[in-house]
């Protein structure tokens, strides 16, 4: 039970870059009473109601459309879609579980907060789904728990990428960048006709592992250095991780002036409103920020790599919905999320949430939506810090990102960085080699 307790513990603090996120929920204590596992099924004449949880205030108008053509083929179940401020998710969703109610639909943070509310006892498992089959082990991973049952039907990928302002970009003859150098001469010549180069902010510490995330794997070595970093052949303080915080430090003179005290919202001001040429960002930003400024011309492109090395973009399944073990109608909850693993629900993610689905082959309508569907499928790296290092207490990716704030204060070195987020992940972490 101690280590449980740990373990849900260090999950609670578990911090994700792609969803706005603070920190990532994880119930301290298993649910006490275990009474109505067995799905309750209601008469197809009855109507049921489901409540469905997110932390994606910005995907309520498209879940409600998802919802009404699942309910073209399921008249007598509703499901009203509530997310919760996606701050103040976590804390919600973990008092209801830990008093035996919350939505009867939940979505999990990816990995390994999602995974503790699992080992905790809150949720159905998934297994006997039809529809999971089509995914590969490595997507169902994001929520598949320790003793090897898939809790979870993850729906989105999520990628980062440099989002560019193609007007901008013409307007002072800059060619979309093709090398780490190409970038340095796009934001100088952005700065030097009186525009910041890149939408940036510290404020949010997600934000800061998430820009390293996307911009840094071409200086650590990309997939390379996570397979050495995750087997023990290396670790956080060796010279070519701490080459990618440099990297970091260096890029302020292409920031927003008073940075530090930037969040999101300022982030997508000063892009949507073309104050900014670039942004590195989630493919998520796309329909809000359509929705912003229709005007916006737009488009992305990835990650170029110093020293001839390969561009790239950064990905990790963003979220998965589960079943409340608790729900009184866990039969009806079973239903959609089975309608999740379709290639129906797979078109209508692609192209009402304009984000890279988990369905192979589904096609989405928006040219940038496809181009990142293609980088993803081709030269895609992992989101080291979520899916490998969000674990401890506080979890190594909070580590990372409240480091690079004290950095971007002037109150650390690069080094200083590397060797706290070594320290922390000191205090959990096992190679696989051992």
């Amino acid at each position: 039970m101690k280590h449980v307790s740990l373990v849900l513990a260090a999950a609670l603090a578990v911090s994700l870059a792609g969803c706005s996120s603070s920190s990532d929920p994880a119930p301290a204590t298993a649910p006490k009473d275990s009474k109505g596992d067995q799905p309750n099924a209601a008469s197809s004449q009855q109507k049921v109601k489901l409540t469905m949880g997110s932390w994606r205030t910005e995907d309520k108008e498209a879940y409600e459309k998802i919802i009404k053509e699942f309910q073209k083929n399921n008249p007598n179940i509703e499901i009203a879609f509530n997310p919760t401020k996606n701050t103040e998710y976590n804390t919600v969703l973990n008092t209801a579980l830990q008093t035996g109610s919350g939505p009867d639909i939940i979505q999990l943070r990816p990995y390994a907060a999602g995974i503790a509310l699992a080992d905790a006892g809150y949720l159905e498992p998934l297994d006997s789904l039809k529809g999971l089959s089509v995914m590969s082990k490595e997507t169902l991973a994001a929520a598949t728990g320790k003793d090897g049952k898939v809790y979870g039907v993850p729906t989105v990928f999520s990628s980062t990428q440099i989002f560019y302002n193609k007007k901008l970009f013409q307007k002072f003859n800059i060619e979309v960048p093709k090398t780490w150098d190409d970038l340095i001469k796009a934001a100088e010549t952005l700065k030097q006709n009186k525009v910041t180069p890149f939408a940036f902010g510290s404020k949010e510490g997600w934000i800061l592992s998430l820009t390293h995330g996307a911009l840094g794997p071409g200086f650590y070595g990309g997939t390379d250095f996570v397979k050495k970093v995750t087997s023990g052949q290396t670790n956080f303080k060796d010279p070519a991780f701490l080459s990618s915080i440099d990297m970091m430090q260096g890029l302020t003179k292409y920031f927003p002036d008073n940075y530090v005290g930037l969040s999101m919202d300022d982030m997508r001001n000063l892009f949507v409103t073309e104050q900014a040429g670039m942004m590195v960002m989630g493919d998520w930003e796309i329909a809000v920020m359509k929705k912003m400024n229709p005007a916006l011309e737009m488009d992305v492109f990835p990650v170029p790599a110093p020293n001839g090395g390969k561009a790239s973009v950064t990905t990790w399944v963003d979220g998965s919905f589960s079943v409340n073990k608790a729900s009184k109608n866990k039969a009806e909850a079973m239903k959609f999320i089975e309608f999740m693993t379709t290639k129906e629900f797979g078109n209508l993610v692609a192209n009402e949430l304009m984000k890279p689905s988990t369905i192979p082959g589904v096609q989405a309508s928006d040219p940038i939506v496809t181009k990142i569907s293609e980088y993803a499928n081709s030269i895609a790296t992992p989101y080291m810090f979520v899916v490998h290092f969000s674990a401890g207490n506080p979890t190594s990716k909070t580590v990372l990102e409240t480091s690079m704030q004290g950095m971007y204060l002037n109150k650390q070195t690069p080094q200083q960085v590397t060797e706290e987020v070594q320290k922390s992940v000191d205090t959990w972490f096992k190679p696989a080699a051992n």
